[in-house]
């Protein structure tokens, strides 16, 4: 179905800056918004989402420069794979928020020039009154044994990134390993096969409520559903944007704990694809200076990063972003977590998605309305082989855990009967993926009495007392818009259930996103384009789930 003119932009003006935030994901920002400049120069960087702040400056550079600076967003984790290409990867530079992940990607050596921009340790940020009634106001030694103890007794809700996408969840969950295997020189991958770091990290990621692909959509979803969550790990800098917008709205503010024995740092290396382009790297290294230069550094130093040539001693910085009050320490002498190797990093990244993350109990509702036809539904069915077939969904850290749980459920005029596979069986999943390649497109299309379907099937977890085992969340694969008037009272059900789990959608082709938009604000969830690819859409949307 077309999208309805003039819809989406009236729909945006009440929706906030949420919505925003999920349309823009993923799309090119900075100079990719502008008219390119009239002498043709480009530079595109792919960026961590931590960077987001940062397009306003560069872009203002760019434009003064002569330079249409374009910055696409992805999870650092993504970032390293990209790199994986060599010189085919489709841009000029890579701005990750760690090192480790140029290191592990770069097997064919084309970066230049790469330079640490500014620094941001990973932090908790946690309600004040939390911290408080914890006793952790003031401390410094709290460690990650203190946080998975309060985590374990219920003293909070807690969200962070996932660890196999994003640099600020991963950094968290190498904290956890290195803190469990007793703070050893480096992590090693004999402390990856101890039973009981295993059995400890196992029991802290068990506790996180909600999950998510990008730091910064992390932080917005926190501020846009404050009752949600009281704590979440992620980057200093963000907790530090997250106060300075729940202060003025008369909210309390986050507290930042430090993880004494945990603690990683991202470094915020730019670095240049090096392609055999002297001019376009050239602009790079101007932009690269720019940015390293007293008077930026004093600007992203007001942003909450911390800058200088050495250490993290922030001391003289804006008080009003270096709020002590906030649990802020500006002069942190917290030691880092030493980097481990980049093959110690693969194999902790294939342990968490394999076996040590929370469960996942996802549910897919597979749009098979005549519109799907052809293509759509071709590209709907690879989706649902990539997540199905182990060796292929191994090849970009899809594959499912022994204890996941995965429902489809069709829909067209109606919905049509779940189905359901637990854990990673290849079997199993194999005969699922068989009755997903036997739907056929045919009908209208009836999306919301099959999220009242899919509402139905959470409740009868919860019913059980198991839904809290697990990160839930329901996957819209769809092409068009609703065409039945039962939104309401879907919205209003799943309201009442109290259930609070997200629902995302995969737009393919002419979707009405004004649908779809509504869906995710409604539920803290986000909408996922199929542009760059279907496999990086489906990357993005596990990466929540």
């Amino acid at each position: 179905m077309k999208m309805k003119s003039g819809g989406l932009s009236g729909w945006l003006i009440g929706a906030g800056f949420l919505l925003v935030l999920a349309l823009f994901a993923g799309f090119n920002l900075g100079g990719g918004n502008v008219d390119q400049t009239a002498s043709g120069r480009t530079l595109t960087i792919l960026s961590g989402s931590e960077n987001r702040p940062l397009v306003p400056l560069i872009q203002a550079w760019g434009q003064e420069n002569g330079v249409d600076v374009r910055m696409t967003f992805q999870g650092s984790v993504d970032i390293s794979r990209a790199l994986n290409d060599g010189t085919a990867i489709p841009f000029d530079a890579v701005w990750p928020a760690h090192s480790l992940w140029i290191g592990l990607g770069d097997t064919q050596k084309v970066t230049r020039h790469a330079a640490s921009i500014m620094r941001t340790p990973v932090v908790l940020g946690i309600r004040s009154e939390t911290a408080q009634r914890l006793g952790w106001v003031g401390r410094t030694d709290v460690t990650v044994q203190d946080i998975a103890a309060a985590a374990a007794a219920g003293d909070f809700r807690l969200a962070m990134t996932s660890a196999s996408q994003s640099n600020s969840g991963a950094s968290a969950y190498l904290g956890f390993l290195y803190a469990f295997a007793g703070n050893p020189d480096v992590l090693t991958l004999d402390n990856l096969k101890d039973p009981a770091v295993q059995e400890n990290v196992r029991d802290i990621l068990g506790r996180v409520d909600r999950s998510s692909g990008s730091s910064d959509w992390l932080k917005e979803s926190f501020l846009a559903n404050p009752e949600a969550y009281d704590a979440m790990f992620n980057y200093e800098a963000l907790v530090i944007e997250a106060n300075r917008a729940l202060v003025p709205a008369g909210q309390n503010p986050l507290y930042v704990v430090y993880p004494a024995n945990g603690l990683m740092v991202a470094d915020s290396p730019l670095a240049f694809i090096d392609k055999g382009d002297p001019e376009k790297e050239k602009d790079f290294l101007d932009l690269q200076k720019f940015l390293l230069s007293s008077d930026t550094q004093s600007q992203l130093s007001d942003l909450g990063r911390r800058t200088g040539l050495i250490g993290l001693d922030q001391t003289g910085g804006d008080p009003a972003v270096w709020n002590p009050d906030w649990g802020v320490i500006p002069a942190l002498t917290v030691a880092s977590v030493p980097t481990p190797t980049p093959e110690v990093v693969a194999e902790a990244l294939r342990l968490y998605q394999t076996e040590l993350r929370k469960p996942s109990l996802t549910i897919w509702l597979i749009d098979t309305s005549g519109s799907m036809e052809g293509a759509p539904m071709n590209e709907a069915k690879e989706a649902l082989r990539m997540i199905l077939d182990p060796a292929e969904a191994a090849t970009s850290l899809l594959q499912p855990s022994e204890n996941d749980i995965t429902v489809i459920i069709p829909f067209s005029s109606a919905p049509g009967t779940p189905m359901m596979a637990e854990g990673n069986d290849p079997a199993v999943l194999s005969r699922l993926l068989d009755q997903v390649m036997a739907l056929q497109a045919d009908g209208g299309t009836d999306m919301y009495s099959a999220l009242g379907v899919a509402l139905k099937q959470m409740q009868g977890f919860a019913s059980k007392g198991t839904l809290v085992d697990y990160l839930p969340a329901v996957v819209v694969l769809t092409d068009g818009a609703s065409d039945t008037g039962y939104r309401d009272r879907v919205f209003s059900a799943m309201a009442a259930s109290g259930l609070g789990f997200p629902v995302h959608a995969i737009a393919f082709g002419e979707s009405d996103l004004e649908q779809l938009d509504a869906l995710a604000a409604a539920t803290v969830g986000k909408v996922f384009g199929v542009d760059k690819g279907l496999s990086t859409a489906l990357r993005d949307v596990r990466g929540y789930n």
